[in-house]
């Protein structure tokens, strides 16, 4: 009796974590087991081998670990996954097919996303601490070597699509995730279906084709990882396929049909600022860099740095239309400070002057 009790005991607290989670703004928690990912580890060790993280050193040099959720908390038992829905209602739905204006990845709009995760899973914390006492935990978010759409895939929050993102019946793919590690021994949820059935939407409308087969990404080719994570040249072939894409893309995500059903997000934090949803490329192009550093404090655009800002414009400039404008904004960085920019620089005026 005792032990059905302490079961009872724990199932009726998963209940409230989960209840706890939704008040904080969360649009789901679940709940799954802290053990190995044996079966993602092989796939990731694919990944790796075949070079596909491109100059991400941090995922090779983390990799195995990101497999084994208890060596990052000791004794972890569960982990307590939870979705934010992130998509901006006020955002400019056209700016894709308006080579004047620069398209940024809709997620990186308004404020970062982390600090904000992060408290929340801490207060979700603090109320578990209030309710069970003092207990082993541990807060990540997009921050810790961990493989948060197989754990999030595990207890039922989605099931991973074939564009590699987390998807969602009822929220599609717009949201982030986050984790708490506990040494609580929490009842687990049952991972779900996989709902992608024939459709390779996806695969299909992928500017660079850098999803090489269903659930096989080459970073090496995604916009997303060139615009934000390659620091060095972008390569030359993939650079007229950027088209006016200068922080991260989202076409695999923009033509998902379960993001037909996706939420707008409300949390306050994730508004637009700056007009950043349509602002024209040669306006962003003319931020020095104490501009850049003001107006985006506080985004995670601004961890990219103003070179690189700079470089990514320039490239949408490259694939704009030919305009006065256009060309005046080039010509004005032609001498820029930096190699990396005046390289781009010099790419896209050649494109506009063949």
């Amino acid at each position: 009796m005792m032990v059905e009790a302490s079961s009872r005991r724990w199932q009726e607290l998963a209940g409230r974590i989960k209840t706890w989670g939704r008040d904080l703004g969360f649009s789901a928690v679940g709940i799954a087991p802290a053990a190995d990912l044996a079966a993602a580890a092989t796939g990731l060790s694919e990944w790796l081998a075949a070079g596909w993280h491109g100059d991400m050193d941090y995922m090779a040099r983390h990799g195995p670990l990101r497999t084994r959720p208890a060596a990052l908390l000791p004794g972890a038992a569960t982990v307590i996954c939870a979705r934010l829905d992130y998509w901006p209602a006020a955002a400019a739905p056209e700016v894709l097919g308006d080579a004047s204006r620069a398209y940024l990845s809709r997620y990186a709009l308004g404020r970062d996303y982390h600090k904000l995760v992060r408290h929340k899973l801490k207060r979700l914390a603090e109320l578990i601490e209030a309710e069970v006492g003092a207990f082993a935990q541990r807060v990540a978010t997009d921050s810790a070597p961990l493989l948060e759409v197989e754990l999030a895939a595990k207890c039922g929050l989605g099931w991973r699509g074939k564009h590699t993102l987390l998807l969602s019946r009822d929220a599609g793919s717009t949201f982030f995730l986050g984790e708490l590690l506990t040494d609580l021994p929490l009842p687990s949820d049952a991972p779900t279906s996989a709902h992608c059935g024939s459709c390779s939407a996806c695969i299909d409308v992928c500017p660079t084709a850098a999803i090489v087969a269903p659930y096989r990404l080459d970073a090496r080719r995604c916009i997303s990882y060139l615009t934000i994570e390659l620091k060095g040249s972008i390569p030359v072939d993939l650079r007229p396929l950027i088209g006016n894409r200068v922080y991260g893309c989202d076409d695999c995500q923009l033509v998902c049909p379960w993001n037909r059903r996706a939420p707008s997000t409300r949390e306050e934090d994730f508004a637009v600022r700056h007009g950043l949803d349509s602002a024209q490329l040669v306006d962003l192009f003319a931020w020095s860099g104490e501009e850049f550093s003001a107006k985006l404090n506080g985004s995670a655009i601004r961890r990219i740095g103003h070179e690189r800002w700079l470089r990514n414009i320039a490239v949408g400039l490259g694939n704009a239309p030919t305009t006065a404008a256009v060309l005046q904004a080039l010509e004005a960085r032609r001498d820029d400070a930096s190699a990396l920019v005046r390289e781009h620089v010099v790419w896209a005026l050649g494109r506009h002057r063949r």
